[in-house]
């Protein structure tokens, strides 16, 4: 028996793998997302014995779930950081200033005080979930994100939703690690303000860098040996972990030293069609893992994820998407020059995805909070509903923005790399 349902989950991982293959061409012209139908099919798949999962109603008991998510999310920075042409700077990166220093933090309190006065959560575990839903997801976004490298950055829409997808998942982490400790009761303001918060973004942002630089060098520059004349876009899942690993073991932010060497790498000859094979299998290997976490979240949805759901918390979960987000990105985008069309655009597409799975994994297998079915089912419920709202609204709103820069142009290509002597 237990032979069989080896073989069962060999049939169905095959299949999922052509599935993935297969199903954007289909879904191109229709408003649906391949997350729709994977959820859907781990939603089928729940009154079936063909999954068997540890807990659906509670994902942090369930072996490796942590683990998964985690290298799907660093998967996706880095292909975030290698997919972006904007050169890097103040005045070009602006949209994404306004969206991580302004959105973000409006968007955390927002939700902290709808869960906290509003729901009654104590203050860590409002704290928790107003980190964990604060990003924006760069895994599940790759359909209003930028395209392959070298291609443009596709407009003020699409760059601004990489870059704050690629930015604001390493600035919501300290947030997590702040929400533990005061669940432990040994937080300090000191601590985590000097320790957590600006010492680990430093060291995230200067390891980043010098290993991005050096890698980079590394791929490019030698005259013999160069790791670009391999070809092998594996390269580039090499540098992911080798860079987070690095960071952690030296007290950094991990995910903010994966985006930065991203972008590191990607200044490196520039014009390179390697950055595009890297890029391409990071999308490869990405899109296989986060499509088996989206089918295990559908089977969870029909095993019990939402049973703690109560009509206060899915009004909230849906306030983020429909309200807190929107008023947020507003408020970010006063006095900014950005193009109408891409400031709406950018409001309407927070989608909340992998990142906050991943965070809650880590918060919840190391922390004790009484409202751990709540805060599930109130992510998850956020999560469904970015799926649903955004997948099937992502098609038909990015192709008139397309259309409508291809008629009016766009400010963003004076920020592309561009006019690099090739050696």
């Amino acid at each position: 028996m237990e032979h069989n349902d080896h073989l069962f989950a060999l049939l169905i991982g095959g299949g999922l793998i052509l599935l993935i293959s297969w199903l954007p061409m289909l879904l191109r012209r229709v408003p649906l997302s391949l997350p729709i139908m994977c959820v859907a099919i781990g939603y089928a798949s729940s009154f079936t014995s063909i999954l068997s999962v540890a807990s659906a109603a509670d994902p942090a008991a369930t072996p490796a779930a942590e683990t998964i998510s985690e290298i799907v999310m660093l998967l996706a920075l880095m292909g975030a950081g290698l997919r972006i042409d904007r050169k890097f700077g103040w005045r070009a990166w602006g949209t994404s200033w306004r969206l991580l220093l302004v959105a973000m933090p409006i968007t955390m309190m927002a939700v902290f005080a709808a869960a906290h006065w509003g729901l009654g959560f104590g203050a860590p575990a409002a704290l928790l979930l107003a980190a964990v839903l604060a990003p924006t997801d760069p895994v599940l976004a790759g359909d209003v994100q930028t395209g392959a490298p070298g291609k443009g950055d596709d407009g003020e829409t699409r760059f601004g939703l990489t870059s704050e997808a690629g930015m604001n998942d390493g600035f919501a982490f300290p947030f997590v690690l702040l929400a533990l400790a005061l669940q432990a009761g040994t937080a300090t303001w000191e601590h985590w303000l000097a320790i957590d918060l600006i010492r680990e973004m430093l060291i995230g942002i200067g390891l980043g860098f010098a290993l991005g630089r050096l890698m980079g060098f590394a791929m490019f520059q030698p005259i013999h040996m160069k790791l670009s004349d391999t070809g092998d876009g594996l390269v580039a899942v090499g540098a992911t972990l080798l860079t987070y690993a690095a960071a952690v073991l030296l007290h950094g932010n991990g995910f903010i030293a994966v985006f930065v060497a991203a972008l590191a790498i990607r200044s490196a000859r520039p014009e390179d069609e390697f950055h595009a094979k890297m890029a391409e299998l990071t999308n490869q290997v990405e899109r296989v893992l986060v499509m088996l976490v989206l089918v295990l979240f559908g089977w969870a949805l029909g095993h019990g994820l939402l049973a703690s759901l109560t009509w206060q918390g899915g009004v909230l979960a849906l306030a983020l998407i429909l309200l807190f987000r929107p008023v947020a990105c507003w408020i970010g985008f006063i006095g900014s020059s950005a193009p109408r069309t891409s400031k709406r655009l950018i409001a309407i597409f927070g989608i909340r995805g992998i990142g906050t799975i991943y965070y809650l994994l880590y918060a919840l297998g190391r922390g004790e909070f009484t409202e751990r079915g709540q805060l599930w089912a109130i992510a998850g419920m956020a999560i469904l509903a970015s799926i649903i709202i955004h997948g099937v609204l992502s098609t038909p709103l990015m192709a008139y923005a397309d259309r409508l820069r291809g008629r009016h142009g766009d400010t963003a290509g004076h920020f592309e790399y561009e006019n690099y002597p090739s050696r």
